[in-house]
């Protein structure tokens, strides 16, 4: 029987038929073992060693807990509301929407939909950029593990004392209820949204105050030709704003290495427009990359170097990005559209193999945001995220697990995730999760789609 409240006893033995350390093979009929919130062993059920609660999860696969490498969760009511707008268009109306018609509560309610869904899916981690403290709260409340990086604006180099300003108080304010599971860093934003200027104080402010950065870099070709030229679409929004704009670097990429952030800490986000010098360049710097290949594709900007990235030995992981980009909250698909496109770019069906693709959504992802340490893989010693995917009839045969949960996971069933040694999800069910919060985000989502409708909206 599995246990009956949401904390999982002193030590419990979880038996399935597959265990997938993610560190190691697979290996069939396995036992993970698990005390207050540690792995204490992994191995075959034959070998694992008696006492504790018995949670036998039957034909199942127990896998590591999903990272999810880049979300924006305080989002999730704008999933279908931006569908196929030019990409400078599609972040002014985004804005706009934010501004005028949604608010704080929304943001709030938005965050918290995000995190349900996303540990419906076995996502235990999460790296979210946001402007407000709603992800963070979120992410609290419903006991799950993440990095809040709270953002930071400010495309006129005026602007940067008092945009430094801002984030200053945000993240002391956040950082007085920061918890081992739920950590703060912080964001400057994207090269048209922040200066120059900006993005080296920020540079600096994070390495006097210990924190991680996460940064949206070389993603679009509008961003190409704004960093280059100072023309495009996102220079005239900027020109029209009274903001001067002329060329900044030979590449995206050159703005952060002079801003100081090409360096250990620094979370890149997407990374498609790099060359195969600057995968290099990243890797030897220690930067992490979140490679969100279901966004990147959904708003046109390409298929990001991911091959170059691993070749490399970069720290690279996955992320589903926002709703408002993406539409799902499921970090398997990530894995999958991984593989598939690479292996379409490259013409070779032997690259980026399942347990590659899962190591991605798993280990890759935690080394890229630097906590490998403590989660990943199935190991001991390793924090107790730990998610069971049901396998049920119409999904068999399940020869290969790896390649079950890459390449056919819209079969499986989420029946446990656990997060530091809590049960946050039982047989589908999301733990301290009010189900009425997605009734207003739906009425979000609604007054959004009537302000898109109006004439003002374009």
């Amino acid at each position: 029987m599995p246990p009956r409240t949401d904390r999982v006893s002193v030590r419990t033995r979880y038996h399935a038929r597959w265990v997938v350390p993610v560190s190691h093979p697979p290996i069939a009929d396995g036992t993970v073992i698990t005390e207050d919130d540690r792995i204490v062993w992994v191995g075959p059920r034959a070998d694992a060693p008696a006492g504790g609660i018995d949670d036998d999860l039957g034909d199942a696969i127990l896998a590591p807990g999903l990272v999810n490498a880049h979300t924006h969760l305080d989002l999730t009511m704008l999933r279908g509301a931006l569908e196929d707008l030019a990409f400078a268009d599609w972040v002014g109306t985004l804005i706009r929407a934010k501004r005028e018609v949604l608010t704080a509560a929304d943001l709030t309610d938005a965050a918290l939909l995000g995190v349900a869904e996303g540990l419906s899916a076995g996502i235990t981690t999460y790296a979210d950029t946001a402007d407000n403290d709603a992800p963070f709260r979120a992410m609290r409340t419903l006991g799950v593990r993440g990095i809040a990086f709270r953002e930071v604006f400010g495309p006129d180099p005026a602007q940067r004392d008092a945009s430094l300003a801002v984030l200053d108080a945000a993240v002391r304010a956040m950082r007085a209820d920061a918890t081992p599971l739920v950590q703060i860093g912080v964001s400057p934003h994207a090269p048209y949204s922040v200066s120059d200027a900006l993005f080296a104080a920020v540079a600096a402010y994070a390495a006097e105050q210990g924190l991680p950065v996460a940064v949206h870099i070389a993603e679009s070709d509008a961003e190409d030709q704004l960093v280059k030229n100072g023309s495009g679409p996102f220079a005239e929004r900027l020109r029209a704003r009274g903001i001067a704009v002329g060329a900044r670097g030979a590449t995206a990429l050159t703005l952060l290495d002079r801003a100081g952030l090409l360096r250990s800490g620094t979370l890149l986000i997407h990374c498609v427009r790099v060359s195969t010098a600057q995968t290099a360049q990243i890797a030897q710097a220690g930067c992490g990359v979140a490679h969100c290949p279901a966004s990147n594709a959904k708003l046109g900007h390409g298929v990001a170097p991911l091959l170059d990235f691993l070749a490399a030995h970069a720290r690279v992981g996955l992320g589903t990005d926002s709703m408002a980009s993406n539409n799902a909250m499921d970090l398997l698909a990530e894995a999958r559209l991984a593989s598939l496109t690479q292996r379409a770019r490259s013409q070779r069906a032997d690259v980026l193999p399942a347990a590659a693709a899962l190591r991605l959504a798993t280990l890759g992802s935690a080394e890229a945001l630097r906590l490998e340490h403590a989660i990943g893989s199935l190991e001991v010693g390793k924090q107790a995220d730990l998610v069971a995917f049901g396998i049920p009839a119409v999904a068999q045969p399940v020869a290969d697990p790896e390649a079950a949960l890459v390449f056919a996971h819209t079969a499986l069933t989420v029946r446990r995730v656990v997060v530091a040694g809590s049960l946050r999800v039982r047989d589908g069910a999301v733990l301290g999760f009010d189900p009425a919060t997605a009734g207003r985000v739906a009425d979000a989502a609604r007054r959004v789609s009537e302000w898109r409708r109006a004439p003002h909206a374009g």
